[in-house]
């Protein structure tokens, strides 16, 4: 038995005595703080467990000369592609659907095809979402937080 199941038993029974708005607004927090979290993450390259990303593969030679790359992921994690949304139950964290099947295919490290004109390319695994250690102490925070203020 867990140790802590008496304790998580009275947080969920305080948790549901918040109104439905309140908890909204608990969640649309922890939804607005993990979006934060992980795009920082994705800034560093790092997956959730701390290890970096695959380097990406070389490009030919026959490229353009002098073209500096960018990191990896730039643009899918700005606000406009990664959404965070809160409801009364759930606090979620996805891509825009615009660029959903491509985090999905590094996230999952599928194959897919770059452009229409291209060989299909087996793309390494890159954790773009993932919890670790901190994201768990962040929710707890917010909720901790959410709950005192809601007793006061």
């Amino acid at each position: 038995m867990n140790e802590f199941k008496p304790f998580e038993n009275k947080l969920a029974g305080l948790i549901a005595s918040l109104s439905p708005a309140a908890r909204r607004r608990m969640t649309a927090e922890i939804a607005k703080q993990l979006r934060t979290s992980q795009q920082q993450r994705i800034k560093r390259q790092q997956a959730p467990d701390g290890t970096p990303y695959a380097a990406r593969k070389r490009q030919p030679v026959k490229g353009k000369k002098g073209r500096l790359k960018r990191a990896m992921f730039t643009k899918l994690r700005t606000n406009r592609y990664m959404k965070a949304k809160g409801t009364s139950d759930t606090a979620v964290v996805e891509f825009a659907a615009r660029v959903q099947r491509m985090a999905r295919v590094h996230q999952e490290g599928l194959v897919d095809q770059p452009s229409r004109f291209s060989q299909k390319v087996k793309y390494d695994d890159r954790q773009l979402l993932g919890f670790n250690t901190l994201d768990f102490e962040l929710v707890d925070k917010i909720v901790i937080g959410i709950i005192r203020a809601g007793c006061n």
